[in-house]
C-alpha cells in the first residue's frame, strides 16, 4: 500500500499544502494542520475500512493524486490566505468547515458506499453502489458524524463549545449533500469528482465562515 493512499506527486501536493498552512496560519498554525492532519489520517483509515468488500464491488477508490488533494485542500487555503491578509477569525472558521465538509463527503462516499439501493437526487430511483449524486440513509447518517469529528476536534484546538460542535457537524452535512448534488451533473458529464469535492468545502465553509460574521 502507498503512504496515505497518494502517489508520489499526490504525497508532495500534501507537503506543500503543508506548508502553506502552517505559513498563513499565524497563530494558529498548529491547530490548523492537526486538522489537515486528521482529516488525512481518518481518510485513509475509512477508505481501507472493509477494502475486500469494496474491492469486490467495484467501488474501492485506489491511489489519489494531487487532484485529490488540490479538490479537498484548495478552498481551506484559500481560507489560510484569507486570513493571512485580513486577520479576521472568520476565516479560520471557514477553514475548519471546509475541511469538516471534506470529511463529510469522505464518510458518506467511504462508508456510505456500503449501503444497498442507494437513491439517485437526479431520478429518485434506486443505482448502484458507487454512482455519484446518490444519497442512502447510512451514507447521510455517516456524512454528519464526519464533520462532527472535526467539529469535536476543534473543541481540543480551538475551545469550541458544543454548539460549534454541531453547527461544523451541521455546515458539514449542508456541504456533503451540495457534493451529492454536484454528482448528479457529475453523472451527466458536468464537472468531475474534483469539482465536487471543491463544492462539498467551499459550501460547508462559507456556511461557517457567515455564522461568524452573524455571531459577531
Amino acid at each position: 500500500m502507498r503512504l496515505l493512499l497518494l502517489d508520489a506527486i499526490g504525497i508532495f501536493s500534501v507537503l506543500i499544502a503543508a506548508l502553506f498552512v502552517f505559513m498563513l496560519s499565524g497563530q494558529f498554525a498548529i491547530a490548523n494542520l492537526a486538522i489537515a492532519l486528521s482529516f488525512l489520517i481518518i481518510g485513509v483509515v475509512i477508505t481501507k475500512y472493509m477494502y475486500e468488500e469494496k474491492k469486490e464491488k467495484g467501488v474501492y477508490e485506489h491511489e489519489r493524486s494531487w487532484q485529490n488533494v488540490l479538490s479537498n485542500s484548495l478552498f481551506p487555503l484559500i481560507s489560510c490566505g484569507a486570513y493571512y491578509l485580513t486577520g479576521n477569525p472568520a476565516w479560520i472558521a471557514a477553514y475548519v468547515g471546509g475541511f469538516a465538509g471534506a470529511m463529510a463527503d469522505k464518510f458518506g462516499s467511504e462508508l456510505g458506499v456500503l449501503s444497498p439501493n442507494p437513491i439517485s437526487l437526479g431520478s429518485f430511483k434506486p443505482v448502484r453502489q458507487g454512482t455519484s449524486g446518490a444519497i442512502s440513509l447510512l451514507g447521510t447518517y455517516l456524512s454528519f458524524v464526519g464533520g462532527l469529528i472535526i467539529g469535536l476536534i476543534g473543541y481540543f484546538f480551538y475551545n469550541y463549545d458544543p454548539l460549534s460542535i454541531l453547527l461544523i457537524g451541521f455546515f458539514a452535512f449542508i456541504g456533503g449533500f451540495a457534493d451529492s448534488i454536484a454528482g448528479v451533473f457529475e453523472e451527466k458529464g458536468l464537472g468531475t469528482k474534483s469539482t465536487s469535492n471543491f463544492i462539498c468545502t467551499l459550501v460547508a465553509g462559507i456556511l461557517a465562515f457567515l455564522f461568524v460574521i452573524v455571531k459577531v
